[in-house]
């Protein structure tokens, strides 16, 4: 008969408000973990300076998209209306000078770039679409919509050590500590 063996997803740790979160969210930073994070029902100003969240790379890869999209613009209007198919209206010339003609296509060109660069970009750098998450097993964890504040201590962590990772926990005043492991095999 064989026993299914389930691996450690980390410690749930509730918390009894938005002030008790945000101070343990400083010490668990302080104490040098790296895979962790915080869950509450609202947005708590200044939680992500306590958590040591560095600010996103996204915006280099938007900009990327951005130009790739206006240099397509560009070599798709140029070759197209002066090289291949050279368009005269109204007696104007067909060359680099017309380029003010080809704004609109390069503006939405740009945007529509822009935009699934930050959607698609998004989506890999948050490791999405993820259709189970470990934490989701957790019977406590139901309350995170409602009115409870959680951290999350991932085992894969390297500082992270089953007892003293759960003391830790305890003395930063985490109630309610739970072993959540991951069942997504």
């Amino acid at each position: 008969m064989s026993t299914k063996v389930r691996r450690v997803y980390g410690y749930l740790a509730e918390f009894k408000n938005a002030s008790q979160l945000y101070k343990a969210a400083e010490k668990v930073r302080d104490a040098g973990f790296k895979k962790w994070d915080c869950f509450s029902p609202y947005p708590i100003h200044g939680l992500d300076d306590a958590m040591g969240m560095k600010r996103s790379i996204l915006p280099y890869f938007v900009f990327i998209g951005g130009l790739t999209g206006f240099c397509t613009a560009v070599a798709l209007a140029y070759s197209t209306q002066v090289g291949l198919y050279p368009t005269v209206v109204q007696g104007k010339p067909s060359n680099i000078f017309t380029i003010a003609a080809f704004f609109p296509v390069m503006f939405e060109l740009t945007i529509l770039f822009s935009g699934f660069t930050t959607l698609f970009g998004l989506l890999g750098l948050m490791g999405l679409p993820r259709w189970n998450h470990p934490i989701f097993a957790s019977e406590q964890f139901a309350g995170v919509t409602d009115d409870k504040f959680f951290i999350a201590i991932e085992a894969r962590d390297s500082q992270f050590s089953a007892d003293e990772t759960k003391a830790l926990l305890e003395e930063i005043g985490g109630a309610n500590i739970e072993l959540v492991e991951d069942d997504s095999e």
